[in-house]
């Protein structure tokens, strides 16, 4: 049954869909859908095209917007717009540590979470479209790793599109899941020295918490084990528009005197808990390193820990023992965070599973996309933490028509940030008018 109902200059209405677990195998196991319509307070929505919204993840719900924010503004002018959220996410049958034990052994936990990538997730769209539209086309607006979705929306179902938006999330069509990591470094070490430059201070400030936490490793509230590791993987925060500024708010305010001497406060240790617990989205760190793989011979085998390895500027313990700044990471997942992380911990042998699998299928066609019709439009954000320039600006050249705004006005999130405008830019460039 649909549930409408207002907010501020909208009117929201729930949809429930039922599709296959597998779409090979329609009349198997069925999972449910849940996506919000949103629609302008005033207007018709039998008279508007629909939007697709694909959030950034994997493994995030679609944002619950409140009214008219970010870039909806922008989208209801002209749309009835669908927030889906993806299958595992949201209130799509969600996948945690709480569900994931009734499928079974952690061997059937992961062959389930198989079907948790792009391609389901653009066959899923495509039978909400069919529902929906009645079999008219609709625009896709995919963030990060929305746009990897629609990247392979574009090679396996282009009929159902009238037009593509991407922004931050133009995937390399080729790069293994090492070659991305190796790419990822670099970047992330970037981020690290415009941080400290920006902020002197944080650089004391960081060595003294991990030298902390090298002889004492903490619990965070609800026992997320907070070690070095893990502090250093707060830099997930440099990537985007404020994450700077944010990191050292949290850094200043991280000693409180206690009666046996300096100890890391309550508030700090609150606030890394905020950032650092996968509570909230499990499926992103159980699938992250799956949404590169496309060798069917090949495990992706924890990439992002074993190109690290190669990196041993990222090494704590050489950067204390000696006068190096230390370096934060970034968008990497490692096997200690399901140690470190009581959302993550149960579900251990399912990611070591996952990490060793192999048939994953590819994921895009570059001979369609060298023959694609459909109008796209990509934000590519210069120097983008999460998403390799270089790699998107050569998919970018790769999609026939793709017309790119190459910005460094933002950071990944810009679509957040930015707001109306960037979606503004994006409506005008795959309509041509720039």
């Amino acid at each position: 049954m649909e549930h409408s109902y207002r907010q501020p200059g909208t009117v929201l209405t729930d949809h429930r869909f039922t599709v296959p677990l597998d779409h090979a195998r329609p009349d198997g196991e069925q999972i449910e859908l849940y996506a919000r319509e949103v629609v302008a307070t005033g207007k018709d929505p039998a008279g508007l095209p629909w939007l697709l919204y694909l959030e950034g993840g994997p493994g995030f719900g679609a944002r619950r917007f409140t009214g008219r924010q970010a870039w909806l503004e922008r989208a209801l002018a002209d749309y009835r717009v669908l927030l889906l959220d993806q299958r595992g996410t949201g209130r799509s049958t969600p996948v945690n540590r709480q569900t994931l034990p009734l499928r079974g052994t952690p061997a059937q936990q992961a062959e389930y979470l198989a079907h948790f990538r792009a391609d389901s997730i653009v066959r899923d769209a495509e039978a909400l479209r069919r529902a929906l539209t009645g079999g008219a086309p609709w625009t896709v607006l995919g963030q990060s790793f929305g746009g990897f979705c629609t990247t392979h929306y574009l090679s396996t179902a282009p009929e159902g599109l009238t037009a593509a938006l991407i922004t931050g999330g133009l995937p390399s069509l080729t790069a293994t899941a090492d070659e991305v990591y190796e790419a990822a470094y670099p970047r992330i070490e970037r981020k690290n020295r415009a941080h400290y430059e920006r902020y002197p201070m944080d650089v004391e400030r960081a060595r003294r918490i991990a030298a902390h936490l090298a002889e004492r490793p903490a619990e965070l509230p609800g026992g997320h084990r907070l070690t070095v590791e893990a502090f250093q993987s707060l830099g997930l925060m440099l990537g985007s528009g404020d994450g700077s500024h944010q990191l050292h708010y949290l850094l200043e305010d991280a000693f409180v005197p206690a009666s046996a001497g300096p100890a890391l406060s309550d508030a700090f240790l609150e606030g890394a808990r905020a950032h650092l617990s996968f509570a909230g989205h499990p499926l992103y760190a159980l699938l992250h390193e799956s949404i590169y793989a496309q060798d069917p011979a090949a495990p992706t085998a924890w990439a992002a820990e074993r190109v690290r390895a190669g990196h041993p500027r990222f090494d704590a313990a050489k950067a204390l023992a000696g006068d190096e700044p230390l370096l934060f990471t970034g968008e990497t997942i490692h096997p200690w965070h399901f140690a470190a992380d009581p959302a993550l911990a149960p579900l251990r042998e399912t990611a070591e599973l996952l990490a060793a699998r192999t048939g994953w299928g590819p994921l895009y066609d570059p001979d369609r996309l060298a023959a694609n019709e459909v109008p796209v439009a990509a934000a590519v954000y210069h120097d983008d933490m999460y998403v390799d320039t270089a790699h998107s600006l050569e998919t970018a050249r790769a999609i026939r028509g793709l017309r790119t705004w190459v910005t460094d006005e933002f950071e990944h999130d810009g679509v957040r940030a930015g707001g109306p405008r960037v979606l503004d830019r994006l409506l005008t460039l795959v309509r041509g008018d720039a």
